[in-house]
């Protein structure tokens, strides 16, 4: 394995857990009934999630399409699809003051239908070992661009990659 994709590897873990441990939390806040903790929870996952889900799509799956091929790259499109759907209604739920016991039910739903992604997504890095360096590299590239541009995973879905989302989703 190459030094970058050692590396990548090693950011690429670190985001999937941090994602990985406030949906964890943020089952809880719902759990504690904590409106402010699962609303300050959410901000900052849709900030983790935003630029990686951005530099996966735009640069990353791609890549990946020589080894999986299309039909498995779609399926990690609609997953994305899936997420940000269950991100927008966790974001309906975490708005409302109080919950009722089917609120708190459908958050942790969610939440848990969120983190299968998360860990089978980790194990793209695998793959990522396996692909020209100058690939790699602008993997990295996309993310430091995805990263300078700041935008949660909400807006960036709405004004950035907007009509990328699938229809079948």
């Amino acid at each position: 394995m190459s030094e970058s994709a050692d590396r990548f590897s090693a950011i690429f873990r670190d985001e999937h857990r941090s994602v990985r441990d406030g949906i964890l939390e943020l089952i809880e806040a719902f759990r504690n009934r904590e409106p402010e903790t699962a609303r300050a929870l959410l901000d900052r996952v849709a900030a983790l999630s935003g630029p990686h889900f951005r530099y996966e799509e735009e640069v990353m799956y791609p890549g990946l399409v020589q080894i999986f091929g299309q039909r498995y790259i779609d399926r990690l499109f609609r997953e994305h699809d899936d997420v940000i759907r269950f991100a927008e209604r966790l974001v309906d739920l975490a708005s409302q003051d109080t919950w009722s016991d089917a609120d708190v039910d459908e958050a942790a739903t969610l939440c848990r239908d969120i983190l299968p992604h998360v860990s089978d997504c980790d194990g793209l890095s695998l793959m990522v070992e396996r692909i020209p360096e100058s690939d790699i590299q602008a993997i990295f590239d996309a993310r430091e661009k995805s990263l300078a541009e700041g935008l949660d995973l909400l807006r960036w879905a709405r004004d950035v990659r907007g009509s990328a989302v699938r229809a079948s989703a």
